[in-house]
């Protein structure tokens, strides 16, 4: 069957992408850190390179020891189009990256962020408010970055709990959307979520934080009943999880999500990534069972 008007679908393919359409992959390194090379466009999202049991400060006085060790390194990484940083925080943009990372790296965040990051000498920081778009022209093809609402915390929290943002990427060639990516950062579900299946009806993927968070007993990032409710209201044709098992404040596992998206009967596919595993997939008129 065709994919709707308007709606680029996906392959999931385990060869060589290119000669099936316009390629894409995405290598889960960990935490909320995501290498994604799409279209010909190579973006990261959410920099932690702490090693397992490096302490992070998660505000309020809290150091966290990392559990988990990042399937890769800085030193590692492609050149970089366009790094996107859902808030500021020591889980999501650690001291590793603030050392190691190119500080000319083209880097899209919300408007708190940015300046922090500025302060810490980077050149490159575009700040977004909520429903505000960057974008980035190669060729025939445009990579645009808009930032969706998020909420992180009760208003109650604002003092300890950084601000925050989804995004949404998008590449397009000419006018022609190829594909719409969904990255939710750590949000909890709350009513201004219902705004985006209505401006963006076709997200093809959607890289969905989760673990439960929860920080002097407020729970912080979705858990899974909340993690399937916004697939019930997005509706992406596939959704991976990040942001689960690294550090001891995710009380939700992975396996909980899974369990209770199975029984919910989601027209979104779930595609569990491992940490270290490339996901590769194209963008064609049919979507492969």
């Amino acid at each position: 069957m065709g994919a709707p008007f308007g709606y680029a679908s996906l392959m999931a393919m385990d060869g060589d992408v290119r000669q099936h359409g316009v390629e894409g992959e995405a290598t889960f390194i960990g935490m909320a850190t995501v290498l994604l090379r799409v279209g010909g466009f190579t973006i990261l999202t959410d920099p932690n390179f702490l090693h397992s049991g490096e302490k992070t400060r998660l505000g309020m006085g809290l150091r966290k020891r990392r559990l988990t060790e990042p399937a890769m390194q800085i030193p590692e990484l492609p050149p970089l189009d366009l790094l996107v940083l859902s808030h500021y925080h020591g889980e999501h943009f650690d001291r590793t990256t603030r050392k190691e990372l190119d500080k000319a790296t083209p880097i899209v965040t919300e408007p708190s962020a940015a300046k922090k990051l500025r302060r810490r000498g980077f050149t490159d920081v575009t700040a977004l408010d909520t429903w505000e778009r960057h974008e980035i022209r190669r060729g025939e093809r445009t990579l645009s970055v808009e930032a969706l609402p998020a909420k992180h915390a009760p208003a109650a929290m604002s003092p300890v709990v950084p601000p925050l943002m989804g995004s949404l990427l998008q590449v397009s060639e000419g006018a022609r959307p190829l594909i719409r990516i969904y990255v939710t950062g750590d949000t909890r579900y709350h009513r201004d979520l219902e705004e985006i299946p209505r401006r963006h009806p076709a997200i093809e993927v959607c890289f969905i934080h989760l673990g439960g968070t929860r920080l002097a007993g407020i729970l912080l990032t979705m858990d899974d009943a909340e993690g399937v409710r916004m697939l019930e209201l997005v509706k992406p044709r596939v959704a991976v999880p990040v942001h689960f098992d690294d550090y001891a404040i995710f009380r939700s596992p992975l396996e909980s999500f899974l369990d209770r998206a199975g029984r919910a009967h989601l027209v979104t596919k779930i595609r569990e990534v491992r940490r270290g595993e490339t996901w590769r997939f194209v963008i064609g008129d049919e979507v492969a069972a």
